[in-house]
């Protein structure tokens, strides 16, 4: 365990260093949860002009359900495995810091869990309709996963592990829309 966590620090140097001064506020900003704010309107819209406002409604429910299950699952793992951020090591004078809030553990990422989980969820719910969602979605979450190594928050495992979460959770709630929609939207026009 003790070279996988040592690989994981090692990698975390290499993709944090990798940034640069010009992308700072890239990162800094798509990093922050609010930043997602016009797309999320946007893929609200779409929902709405596909499933109209029941659906709309059930997804908008999902999707609270969604990020509280991250959120609080990722707050257990936090609290279970009390993994210091690497912004909390000795070592993160060799790594580029950008964050004005460091938490205290990040195993797992609550960011990219509820980003992939948003991506896997919404994505899937419009892929019928506007094929390009999806991947859009994917590389949204991914970039979003990168910008908590990249400002110095979490380690590369607490990343690549709340993605793996959040996809599972994402499916999941997609699973769960698709049959209350079924049950509720659908009986209720026959």
């Amino acid at each position: 365990m003790e070279e996988i966590l040592q690989l994981d620090q090692e990698l975390f140097l290499f993709l944090n260093n990798l940034g640069s001064e010009d992308w700072d506020w890239f990162f800094i900003l798509i990093s922050n949860k609010f930043a997602a704010a016009p797309l999320y309107a946007f893929l609200i819209y779409l929902v709405y002009r596909n499933f109209g406002w029941k659906g709309t409604l059930i997804t908008v429910i999902l999707v609270v359900g969604l990020i509280t299950s991250t959120d609080q699952l990722a707050n257990i793992f936090k609290d279970g495995f009390e993994r210091l951020r690497p912004c909390r090591e000795d070592f993160i004078a060799q790594a580029r810091y950008l964050d004005d809030y460091c938490g205290k553990y990040g195993f797992f990422s609550a960011h990219a869990a509820s980003t992939m989980g948003a991506a896997f969820y919404v994505g899937l719910i419009l892929k019928p309709y506007y094929r390009i969602v999806f991947p859009v979605m994917i590389l949204w979450a991914v970039l979003v996963g990168y910008s908590r190594i990249y400002i110095g928050v979490h380690y590369p495992g607490d990343v690549v592990v709340g993605m793996l979460f959040g996809a599972l959770l994402g499916y999941g709630f997609y699973r769960l829309q698709a049959w209350l929609v079924k049950k509720i939207v659908h009986k209720s026009t026959n």
